[in-house]
């Protein structure tokens, strides 16, 4: 009985008004606490986007050059600005693309700091590497390989079956900053004796395309390309495969590098990231499928060895001088 009435006095006592206003004044402070915890939260997580977007905006836009690989600048550019965007959205940073019209420009580009990131022929990389500490990061894939082929085609109504039957020929090479189109054919020539400017009867220098279309056209007798393009330039209805035949093929070539400056170069949590969303690609393009051109299957990672073969290439014709 005593422990009833004590019960009920304790239920008066904590439902008088005083007590009453008390737990309604504490109420409002925990609402009030609450509310300010709510708001600090708030406050930090927009603060720190603010900062981090300002520190994004305070980098300056990475330049990606490319090398010319389609008809003309315009394609060119519709045709890797996707891995542009790719790239800008994986590194969180702007990334501007631009076309160099020539390998030896692009590799000069790289050199002087006008190209921060460059997708670029392998003999292009080799002389930025020589001439200004430029580093591969990784190496493209074309149909799941890092390698492709240089060659010699012709018409096939020339009469030329091989390279030995090309002495009085006219003959055109790439840009001097060719792989395909200029080092390796060169130096096939060297060690079969064969000195270009006296054993044709015209030398030209020119863009891929144009020895493909030229030659299929019969105004060149022959000339140095690599298999990828001609394979493009069929497919695209560009020239037909009946008026285009090959003479020669290289041994296997390490494939395009993705290269960055000296300066890039020495940031190793950078070439981190970029060789991580390069590596992605592969899968990306199962969904998005224009993020590279046809055939082209993402990259690999790849270092400065991989590029042996050109190097060498590079010291026997005496164009790259050892160090």
């Amino acid at each position: 009985m005593l422990e009833i009435e004590q019960a009920e006095r304790t239920s008066i006592s904590l439902n008088s008004p005083n007590n009453r206003s008390c737990f309604s004044h504490l109420h409002s402070l925990q609402e009030s606490l609450v509310k300010r915890l709510i708001g600090l939260c708030f406050f930090i997580v927009v603060t720190t986007a603010l900062l981090n977007t300002d520190a994004n905006a305070a980098e300056p836009a990475l330049k990606l050059g490319v090398g010319l690989f389609q008809p003309d600048k315009e394609k060119n550019d519709a045709t890797y600005r996707p891995l542009a965007t790719y790239l800008s959205n994986k590194l969180n940073r702007p990334v501007e693309l631009r076309t160099v019209d020539s390998w030896e420009g692009l590799a000069k580009s790289l050199a002087n700091g006008e190209t921060d990131i460059a997708l670029m022929g392998p003999w292009g990389y080799v002389l930025a590497n020589h001439q200004a500490g430029a580093q591969v990061v990784s190496t493209i894939l074309y149909d799941g390989k890092p390698e492709y082929f240089a060659i010699m085609v012709t018409h096939p109504n020339s009469g030329i079956n091989q390279p030995a039957d090309l002495k009085g020929k006219t003959f055109a090479f790439g840009d001097k900053g060719s792989t395909s189109g200029y080092l390796i054919p060169l130096h096939y020539f060297m060690t079969q004796g064969i000195d270009p400017e006296r054993y044709f009867s015209k030398v030209l220098y020119t863009k891929h395309q144009a020895i493909e279309t030229q030659v299929t056209q019969g105004i060149l007798d022959a000339g140095a390309d690599y298999n990828r393009n001609r394979n493009a330039m069929i497919e695209q209805g560009l020239i037909k495969a009946e008026q285009s035949r090959i003479i020669w093929q290289s041994a296997p070539l390490p494939n395009d590098a993705v290269a960055v400056s000296k300066a890039l170069a020495a940031d190793r949590g950078f070439v981190i990231r970029l060789q991580a969303a390069l590596s992605e690609v592969g899968d990306v393009l199962k969904t998005e499928p224009k993020l590279l051109p046809p055939h082209y299957t993402g990259f690999v990672s790849r270092d400065n060895n991989f590029y042996k073969p050109i190097r060498d290439a590079g010291l026997a014709t005496g164009i790259l001088q050892a160090k």
